[in-house]
């Protein structure tokens, strides 16, 4: 079992950033990759970005390429996301998940564990 706790969301103007962190616990050994995904209220949950937790390869979705930076600290178990020039769209209920296919990084179906999710908003 892998227990995943999000922090860092809020309230924020556009333009504006945040950081989100997830703090991993557990059988981290079993993991191959951390995902962060988004959905935004009557919307499908979509991937967001994803990171090698061994390897630090990245992947992120075309919508927030370039501004968001994903990153982990692997002595802490935690990994982050960055997001800088936010913008309303960017508005949803942030989760982190942990998958053991990096392969299979951007499907939702592959991740084994979720978080409780952060809420971001960004304000026009």
């Amino acid at each position: 079992q892998v227990q995943l706790v999000e922090s860092g969301g809020g309230l924020v103007q556009a333009g504006g950033s945040l950081r989100l962190s997830c703090a991993a616990s557990g059988s981290i050994f079993s993991i191959s990759a951390m995902g962060w995904f988004r959905q935004a209220p009557g919307k499908e949950r979509e991937f967001v970005t994803a990171i090698g937790w061994s390897t630090g390869r990245t992947d992120y979705a075309d919508s927030v390429s370039g501004r968001f930076t994903v990153s982990r600290d692997n002595a802490k178990n935690t990994v982050y996301l960055q997001m800088n020039s936010l913008k309303p769209e960017d508005t949803a209920v942030y989760y982190c998940a942990a998958t053991k296919l990096f392969t299979l990084r951007r499907l939702g179906t592959a991740y084994d564990y979720w978080g409780q999710g952060t809420q971001v908003t960004v304000s026009s």
